[in-house]
């Protein structure tokens, strides 16, 4: 179980001219990801070292948006930033102790590679912003991450929330799905979420 991406909504200008933005900031290249058909969202990556990268995703003008829970997740996101994903390699393990079926979910880029997964605990994030979800890729789809040609790292996560409740979620503590990733709580009875990513760049520390 490890720290797989954070997602970040689109503003108001859009998915690339967001995407662009935190490109910018963070000095990566972003890489256009495509459409998920099932949810009705699209993204823009930006990859980073590790194995990691920033999802900047935003919902569509279509029925599946409105239907799917990750739809309606990042429709809600919009208006109060993003959110932390953790990849496992045994999903079936985590259906089991969550009582919950994981969803299929795919898309494809725009060279036509298309990239499979199933996640879990989008509905658990959509009820308590502060937990993250799982995702597990599927054999032989390349990790979006692939194309990171630079050494930009996640260095820390704020969330607004209760350690003791995400370490209930995740069946351990936070910091044991990273050994690099620093975490910090607060607010512990506020609004909960995802409140910065630290990242470490070439210019030197960045929050968004």
């Amino acid at each position: 179980m490890r720290v797989d991406h954070v997602v970040y909504a689109a503003e108001h200008d859009g998915v690339h001219a967001t995407a662009q933005r935190l490109a910018k900031l963070i000095g990566v290249e972003p890489v256009d990801g495509g459409v998920h058909p099932r949810f009705g969202t699209r993204n823009v990556i930006l990859p980073l070292a590790h194995e990691r990268y920033v999802e900047v995703v935003e919902v569509l003008d279509h029925p599946a948006s409105d239907k799917a829970p990750f739809g309606q997740v990042v429709r809600a996101r919009s208006a109060a930033g993003g959110g932390w994903v953790v990849q496992v390699d045994d999903m079936a393990e985590q259906e089991q102790r969550l009582g919950r079926e994981a969803v299929a979910g795919n898309r494809h880029r725009p060279d036509g590679v298309e990239l499979r997964w199933r996640q879990l605990g989008v509905k658990g994030l959509q009820a308590d912003p502060q937990l993250p979800f799982f995702i597990a890729w599927e054999d032989g789809t390349p990790h979006p991450s692939g194309e990171a040609d630079n050494d930009v790292t996640i260095e820390s996560l704020t969330i607004a929330g209760d350690p003791d409740r995400v370490r209930d979620w995740l069946g351990l503590p936070a910091d044991y799905t990273s050994s690099v990733i620093d975490f910090s709580f607060v607010s512990p009875h506020g609004t909960p979420g995802l409140m910065a990513v630290t990242f470490e760049t070439t210019q030197g520390e960045v929050t968004i």
